[in-house]
């Protein structure tokens, strides 16, 4: 194959009977590949495939040499790959017995980098200094919005105070006659947040509403309660406001004690504010403001200084795929996770079902037979209750992904 024609499309493995278009294919043209001439069927734009042969009903299609899909009529060579043409299939997988070995890449030229972060007592270490507030129920959500509004408005942290800058000078060129159209919204409302801050070493003020708690059952509000937990103890977190309303399913004391299950030496500044103990209202808000306030100028003396990457913990997610991602960013994002990990590092793939039809392959990898079970189990369990509710991993691709080439 000419330097040209590897300029316009790419077999990603070996086994694909697709191909995928680097640039913009017309109908008619004709393809050089391995030996034969391939006519195009239909315009392939840019990031989608292309069938390299003929496809009965029902006949599989394979990219990264696992099966991706099936053909719902027979297809050409030559013609575009669509949702038309292809419903989602993906192979069976199960764990097995291999000795799969990791290679870890040279990262000698990053073993002395550091970075700035917040370290905390037990050892870990925060990209960012929050304080964040938790409801332990719903019923406390007005509550924290009234808290955000007040604490961000006159802490610096109110992100909307550019564009409430941006509609202020609109409005006050209209009233001077100007013409509106004139300006331009990058000329308006450019104010820097992080500067008009009031305290510099703390980057934020998280609010973590939620509908949970309570009305639930009993299983709902121990889930919320370990995920809320995972908040707290995450080292990105320097303190932590609870409002609850008393009354609830998930109590104060329950929460609590998860907590220091999960971190018996959880020693970070916990307030608790509970509504059906507080005088009023009003009175639970100014005493839930002002000893966070208290708070704010302790992590305040906290300041960023110098920790090894093995420090880090990096996650990673989808987002905006196309066509072009399994052949440039996932690698890229994958290789920066081997480089992490091999210094030390831990990377986090947060987002399991677009592992759909890679399930064998991270089954191999799973370092223990315990821990593969734990995914295949993960993974059946989501198809399971995407299909309850008349949905499944072929659901998967958002129009946005479709439109640029990512059909399964």
């Amino acid at each position: 194959m000419s330097d040209a024609e590897k300029k316009r499309f790419l077999q990603i493995h070996p086994n694909d009977n697709v191909l995928v278009a680097l640039q913009d294919l017309y109908k008619g043209e004709a393809i050089n590949w391995s030996g034969e001439t391939i006519i195009l069927k239909d315009d392939i734009h840019a990031k989608h495939k292309f069938f390299i042969t003929d496809l009965n009903l029902d006949g599989e299609i394979l990219m990264y040499g696992v099966l991706v899909g099936k053909a719902t009529v027979p297809v050409q060579q030559g013609a575009l790959m669509t949702t038309e043409n292809v419903y989602h299939a993906s192979q069976e997988y199960a764990y097995r017995d291999v000795d799969y070995k990791w290679s870890s890449p040279d990262v000698s030229a990053f073993e002395s980098r550091t970075f700035n972060g917040y370290h905390r007592e037990n050892g870990k270490v925060g990209t960012a200094n929050y304080w964040l507030f938790i409801p332990t129920v719903f019923c406390e959500n007005r509550n924290l919005d009234v808290i955000k509004e007040a604490l961000h408005n006159n802490l610096g942290y109110n992100v909307t105070d550019k564009y409430k800058q941006f509609t202020s000078q609109l409005l006050q060129a209209y009233k001077a006659g100007e013409a509106i159209e004139s300006f331009h919204p990058d000329q308006l409302g450019n104010s820097n947040p992080a500067s008009n801050r009031v305290f510099k070493n703390v980057d934020g003020i998280k609010f973590l509403n939620h509908q949970g708690g309570c009305g639930g059952t009993r299983q709902d509000s121990a889930v919320l309660s370990s995920l809320l937990v995972s908040y707290a103890d995450h080292p990105n977190v320097a303190g932590i406001t609870i409002l609850s309303l008393g009354c609830q399913h998930l109590q104060t004391a329950d929460f609590l004690r998860d907590l220091q299950q999960r971190n018996p030496g959880f020693n970070k500044k916990v307030l608790v504010f509970e509504q059906q103990q507080s005088q009023s209202e009003d009175q639970l808000i100014k005493d839930a403001i002002l000893k966070t306030f208290e708070g704010l100028t302790e992590i305040n003396k906290i300041e960023r200084s110098p920790a090894p990457l093995s420090k880090l913990t990096v996650g990673v997610k989808c987002g905006g795929s196309d066509g072009f991602s399994g052949i440039s960013a996932n690698p890229a994002v994958g290789y920066t996770s081997d480089l992490l990990v091999a210094l030390g590092a831990q990377v986090l793939l947060a987002e399991f079902p677009e592992l759909c039809g890679a399930e064998q392959n991270i089954i191999d990898r799973c370092i223990s037979q315990p821990i593969a079970e734990k995914f295949i189990r993960l993974m059946r369990d989501y198809d399971a209750q995407a299909h309850a509710v008349g949905s499944g991993f072929h659901m998967n691709p958002s129009p946005g992904n479709i439109k640029d080439g990512l059909i399964t």
